[in-house]
């Protein structure tokens, strides 16, 4: 166990959380979440493991509410048998039983890509399938994110008060741009330093890449596509408010601004597809309620967004093609960022990782190595070589369950949000069908997953029954 300079930090979220009680633990865990690097306490001996102080802040948040009354009550309302929460729950068992035999089951039996480490280095190599330090690694960042999503949903659930998904929304976009602003401004001025203390876990950092001359913005993670991955959720959501919110309120648009300006200048191939495909997730159903009201009368607000949306896709792809053929700058950065990367060496890389995640699928007969076994580009590549097929299906019956949860949009606080949430973990699913090298969705994922979980809850939560005096007492 090695404590490090940000141990202080993290100890810091953790007085923040237990100091503020379980709501407030909840925007501190939200708070944290970009803080990506930033290790609490390192690891050696379990397969260089970084526990970060995102990390202590989930814990932090799963014993309080443990030891809250009324927990059993909650708990049995969360694995309910229809519910998004059983779901993942048996993913999870499922997982612990593929990560503990499966590499020891079909050992030598294929070939993986999976990360060696060195110290602190850490590259991809091509190996006999068998157990390891990353099997439990992976698997107890699976516990984490599955725990954080439990505990998430549990406090939403008892407040009263939706508003604690906007004050957690809030806190992580803040600092998530923050800290990629000031990534952006440390590595033009040569002070990168100044985040060395925030970049203390045990992995491997890409400070000080370009593309066409524009240093690659890695905010508080350790390189650009897992920043991007937060991004792209973070916009989701943020456009899912300021489009179905009718309070009125202009502040969510300027953060939705100062996303997209950082979301251009990200240079993560994989957050501009996402991003992309993201729009194309919002439009197509603004599309189809075009089409399916146009006897009734087109509303407003969708007939705007569908209009100014197609408007200025034209603008923007007419100025594009523009600045391409006259500007060489914007040239070289297109053809880098996106027109010729499936050519480059890295996309010919992460597609024979895939390749070869999908023949670990078949060697295992469908089972899967286990998590941490095998290193792929996609997420359905990651999920079908970890945990096979099984695994993937009760992944599909997870999202399909989250995004099935409904909410009455005559209930102006909870809907907006709700839709709001959905949108940012479909910007999410968006980024990690293009890269996500595991199963696992993360803390911004999981953490909008549990928002959703419990908002829902919350709507149907029992009415507290009333006190009924004993027979013949009534007259005492």
């Amino acid at each position: 166990m090695q404590f490090v300079s940000s141990t202080l930090f993290g100890l810091a979220f953790v007085i923040w959380a237990l100091w503020r009680g379980p709501s407030g633990a909840v925007v501190a865990l939200f708070a944290a979440i970009p803080f990506g690097m930033m290790a609490a306490i390192n690891l050696p001996a379990l397969g260089n493991t970084s526990l970060l102080a995102s990390d202590l802040v989930v814990v932090t948040l799963a014993c309080m509410m443990v030891l809250r009354r009324g927990f059993g009550e909650d708990l049995a309302r969360l694995l309910a048998p229809r519910g998004a929460g059983i779901v993942l729950a048996l993913f999870l068992a499922h997982a612990v039983f593929a990560t503990l035999f499966y590499p020891r089951l079909f050992a030598g039996a294929t070939q993986v890509f999976s990360l060696a480490r060195a110290g602190n280095e850490a590259g991809i190599v091509s190996q006999p399938l068998a157990p390891g330090g990353g099997n439990l690694s992976q698997l107890l960042r699976m516990l984490l994110s599955t725990l954080l999503f439990f505990a998430v949903a549990l406090v939403a659930a008892r407040r009263p008060d939706p508003g604690i998904v906007l004050r957690a929304m809030t806190a992580v976009t803040l600092c998530h741009a923050g800290l990629g602003l000031l990534d952006i401004a440390t590595q033009a001025t040569g002070t990168s330093w100044i985040l060395q203390p925030l970049r203390t876990a045990n992995y491997a950092l890409m400070l000080g890449n370009e593309m066409a001359g524009l240093n690659r913005p890695i905010g508080g993670f350790s390189e650009a596509s897992s920043y991007g991955y937060v991004l792209i959720g973070l916009i989701g959501f943020w456009l899912g408010q300021v489009y179905h919110d009718r309070s009125g309120r202009r502040w969510p648009v300027w953060l939705l601004a100062l996303l997209v300006i950082l979301w251009l200048r990200s240079t993560s191939s994989s957050a501009y597809v996402g991003g992309l495909l993201l729009l194309i997730v919002f439009a197509l159903p603004r599309l189809f309620e075009l089409t399916r009201r146009r006897r009734a009368g087109v509303p407003r607000r969708a007939a705007l967004v569908v209009l100014g949306g197609l408007a200025a896709l034209g603008l923007v792809l007419l100025a594009l093609v523009t600045l391409y053929q006259t500007v060489p700058a914007v040239a070289q950065f297109l053809d880098r960022a996106l027109l010729d990367k499936l050519s480059t060496q890295s996309a010919e890389e992460r597609g024979s990782w895939d390749a070869q995640a999908y023949r670990n699928f078949l060697d295992t007969w469908g089972l899967g190595a286990g998590l941490g076994s095998v290193r792929a580009s996609s997420w359905i590549a990651a999920t079908l070589g970890t945990t096979g097929l099984i695994g993937l299906l009760l992944l599909l019956l997870f999202l399909w369950r989250l995004f099935r949860l409904p909410f009455d949009r005559a209930d102006a606080l909870r809907w907006p949000l709700a839709a709001a949430l959905k949108l940012g973990m479909a910007g999410c699913l968006c980024r990690a069908l293009v890269v996500k090298s595991s199963p696992n969705l993360d803390y911004i994922f999981l953490g909008m997953a549990g928002l959703l979980v419990g908002l829902w809850l919350n709507g149907r939560r029992p009415a507290a029954p009333r006190h009924r005096p004993r027979h013949g007492m009534e007259d005492r």
